[in-house]
């Protein structure tokens, strides 16, 4: 399935808010700091990089970044931020390492309403659930197959919505697109 991203650009243009749910890119399958300190592979920061300039040119900087306090989302977070600049406000959250699909909903709920944009970067399988979760009944079917597989490493999951993030609730995000590296080249 052929992502057309100049389309997904143009839709997501339409909406007041938009979320994009992103898992980790790869990291190294083992660290003497367990599973928490995992670091970024090669490839998770070619992917990162990837993914950030693939924004770009969607026009898709985010205002807020939540991010999990795990290593391997830290670094992709930092490797994104090389792209974005200064423009995104950071937090860093346990909650995103441990706290499942609640902690996504969290993130939404305490996000001001100026904010248009917001990446959340997590963890499988919290991102697909989450994503399947926030996904509303209108999304494109095929899509919504893609996020029952789960998300690969560096994939993005993007929503629309004309409601405030605080006023979101459960399916009332349009999946606009699930884009993984390799749409980007």
């Amino acid at each position: 399935m052929g992502i057309k991203l100049g389309k997904v650009a143009k839709k997501a243009k339409s909406y007041d808010h938009i979320l994009i749910i992103m898992r980790h890119a790869k990291a190294e399958p083992s660290s003497e700091g367990g599973d928490r300190e995992r670091p970024l592979s090669d490839k998770g920061l070619k992917q990162a990089k990837a993914v950030a300039k693939g924004l770009l040119v969607l026009k898709l900087v985010p205002d807020r970044i939540a991010c999990s306090a795990a290593l391997r989302t830290q670094q992709t977070c930092a490797r994104m931020l090389k792209s974005f600049g200064d423009v995104p406000v950071v937090d860093y959250r346990q909650s995103l390492y441990d706290g499942g699909v609640q902690s996504v909903l969290d993130e939404l709920a305490h996000t001001k309403s100026k904010m248009r944009t917001l990446l959340v970067i997590g963890h499988e399988p919290t991102v697909s659930i989450a994503s399947q979760w926030i996904a509303s009944a209108d999304s494109e079917p095929a899509m919504l197959d893609l996020l029952n597989l789960g998300m690969s490493t560096a994939s993005i999951a993007i929503f629309g919505s004309s409601k405030p993030f605080s006023e979101w609730q459960i399916h009332d995000g349009e999946l606009l697109a699930v884009v993984n590296p390799k749409d980007f080249d």
